[in-house]
């Protein structure tokens, strides 16, 4: 077995074992574009074999994408089929586990009129929101992954020959997500102590806000009362553990959607919708966006904040040192799943109720009571870099450094 297919084989082991962690009897939905099918078709043999009862794949094709994204008439992108979107929640509501392998072309949508665009994404949304919301509550596991795609690896690479560029790509992925290491199980378990011992040490302290402190940034961001820090491996609502994110770097917890103040500004790009917005800034009052300016991809940044209320507020706030080993590759990824692990991060959009104590079981005016945000998207940005300065701030008013120059000010051992 060659080096490439031996990794390939230990790529596909740790998204079913550290990632979406299968159960004998459980079914699994695999998202995937179908420059994947090999690596699909390896991850569902091992599946099967673990005891999976169905493989569900939803494939993806880009240039079909493309092609209806430029040509259907309006009525067809505003309009999710609901047989598609009735099927997905059936299988997450019959316990089926969702892995998502991820590589987008970060441009595939630059020609395309970007209200298009938002108007697609805003009727899957809609139509989606039930089966997003198992996702979201972890009422199963789920996990992400990344599919190095010919055009993603060209955006990363742009200086050597395409073959080059995926291969180029496959090995950073590798190196990052432990596939490299002599054992990336043990790897990962290691890593996964590391996040707890942060989010233990912050969910100790209970911070009443975060205050951030860089280049083209000055913000305040409250955290709810009784918010729960994540990070690393969680528990589905069945106790079982699993990775959401593969990689991950950060930990996240929950700000108060009326408890922003100040601004922030972008230190690599949002690909959002198969579109860049590049070098932005939002100026935040009470919590809400209120002024917003970006260098390239203004205009899509306009659609997502006009998405729907919640767009316009945070839904997550993330920490995530600059000496993570993506940020350390030197490489920007045009990938969120990548940059967000690079850098600290905030995302516009709808919270996890799971960062906030019985926040699951919360109806719509509970999540408002206790400053739960809610929305159509959840998007994260990138705003950390070597600059950065982030102090807690006590129930009591006294300011405890957190983040110095980009990495942690405290000790967790």
């Amino acid at each position: 077995m060659d080096k490439h297919k031996k990794q390939l084989e230990k790529y596909a082991d740790l998204a079913l074992k550290k990632g979406v962690n299968i159960q004998r009897g459980q079914g699994i939905i695999i998202n995937a574009p179908i420059e994947a099918a090999n690596l699909v078709r390896t991850i569902s043999a091992k599946a099967y074999g673990k005891g999976a009862k169905n493989v569900h794949v939803e494939w993806g094709d880009e240039v079909l994408s493309y092609m209806k994204m430029k040509n259907a008439p309006a009525e067809v992108l505003e309009n999710f089929p609901k047989w598609k979107a009735e099927g997905l929640e059936e299988m997450v509501a019959d316990g089926y586990a969702l892995l998502s392998i991820y590589g987008p072309n970060p441009d595939l949508f630059k020609d395309v009129d970007s209200e298009r665009v938002a108007k697609a994404n805003k009727a899957s949304a809609e139509a989606l929101s039930d089966y997003r919301d198992y996702i979201m509550n972890d009422k199963t596991t789920w996990s992400i992954i990344a599919y190095p795609q010919q055009a993603w690896a060209e955006k990363v690479f742009p200086d050597v020959s395409p073959e080059e560029a995926q291969n180029k790509l496959w090995e950073q992925i590798f190196q990052i997500t432990r596939i490299d290491q002599e054992d990336p199980l043990k790897a990962w378990e290691e890593h996964n102590e590391r996040l707890r011992q942060a989010r233990e040490y912050l969910n100790q302290k209970q911070y009443k806000k975060l205050h951030y402190k860089a280049p083209g940034t000055e913000l305040s961001i409250e955290l709810v009362q009784d918010h729960i820090w994540h990070g690393g491996s969680t528990e589905s609502d069945k106790g079982v553990e699993f990775n959401p994110n593969m990689p991950t770097e950060e930990v996240f917890t929950m700000p108060h959607k009326n408890g922003i103040q100040g601004n922030v500004t972008s230190t690599k790009p949002l690909n959002y919708g198969g579109n860049l917005v590049e070098n932005f800034t939002l100026s935040f009052e009470n919590g809400k966006v209120v002024d917003y300016k970006a260098e390239a991809g203004e205009e899509t940044l306009k659609h997502l904040l006009e998405t729907d209320e919640g767009a316009k507020r945070l839904g997550e706030v993330a920490l995530v040192p600059n000496e993570s080993p993506i940020s350390q590759s030197g490489h920007i990824f045009f990938n969120t799943l990548y940059d967000e692990n690079a850098s600290c991060h905030l995302a516009l959009g709808k919270a996890y109720p799971t960062n906030i104590k019985d926040g699951s079981s919360f109806n719509k005016g509970q999540m408002d009571q206790h400053g739960v945000n809610d929305s159509l998207v959840h998007e994260d940005f990138m705003m950390g870099s070597a600059e950065l300065d982030i102090d807690g701030e006590t129930k009591e008013g006294n300011f405890e450094p957190i983040f110095r120059k980009g990495t942690w000010a405290i000790s967790f051992d």
